[in-house]
């Protein structure tokens, strides 16, 4: 696809990941907007980025996607790509209790809020040009992390859902792409748990530069790996993870 010339909706985009992309379609020459619910880190990304539109939106609830895709159609109706990126990631032992409201927000963020504003999008998305549906899932798709269980397990589902979205709409306008990152230098789970991570900026441009040149599926280092390991290799590599 081609990143310029497009009117860009990311969610989770005021940092990390979701800012990066915006970045790139920003300097390709798109109209972005990007969203969270803290207005604290959004006047942060804003910041140095006059062209940046920002909203402070919700998508853990059914409420707050159905708002936010009202928002986003009256005042930007030419928008024509979704970058589904919002995500927590918590570390957990799921032997000790803790209330179910913390994991269903991890689930929601990571997993409802993709496949609900997918949803809720399509027809919108359906009547126009060049659109285009990404969605950030993550090398632990393909081989969990034990120590953040819930994560894996959302990103691997919607591994799966976007694989049946691309077949679905095969044969509309909306292009379905995946981007597959590996750990990233990010805040992701919180700062300094992520410093190992690839750099974010080298990430950023070579799964863009991927995507600009035609790929459904952009993934980078590990993640590319992963995303292309045979069963027993992804056991191996699942082993070798889970014992440090």
């Amino acid at each position: 696809m081609e990143l310029d010339h497009n009117t860009v909706l990311v969610t989770g985009g005021a940092s990390g990941i979701g800012l990066a992309i915006a970045e790139r379609f920003l300097q390709a020459g798109s109209e972005v907007i990007v969203c969270g619910r803290r207005a604290d880190k959004l006047r942060e990304a804003k910041a140095g980025r006059p062209k940046l539109e920002t909203h402070v939106a919700d998508a853990s609830s059914a409420l707050g996607r159905e708002t936010l895709l009202e928002w986003i159609t009256n005042e930007f109706p030419r928008i024509n790509v979704l970058v589904n990126n919002a995500g927590i990631q918590r570390r957990i032992r799921l032997a000790d209790a803790e209330p179910w409201e913390q994991s269903h927000d991890e689930i929601a963020i990571n997993l409802e809020a993709p496949i609900h504003l997918s949803r809720l999008f399509i027809p919108h998305l359906l009547k126009q040009k060049h659109a285009a549906i990404i969605n950030v899932t993550s090398g632990l798709s393909f081989v969990p992390l034990a120590s953040v269980p819930v994560y894996c397990a959302t990103k691997a589902a919607l591994h799966s859902f976007t694989l049946s979205l691309r077949q679905q709409l095969k044969d509309t306008p909306i292009q379905v792409i995946e981007i597959i990152p590996p750990a990233v230098d990010t805040d992701l789970g919180g700062p300094g748990l992520h410093t190992f991570g690839v750099n974010l900026n080298e990430f950023a441009d070579d799964v863009m530069g991927k995507i600009q040149a035609g790929a459904v599926e952009a993934a980078y280092g590990f993640a590319e790996q992963v995303s292309r390991a045979s069963r027993d290799e992804l056991t191996t590599i699942f082993q070798r993870m889970n014992s440090q």
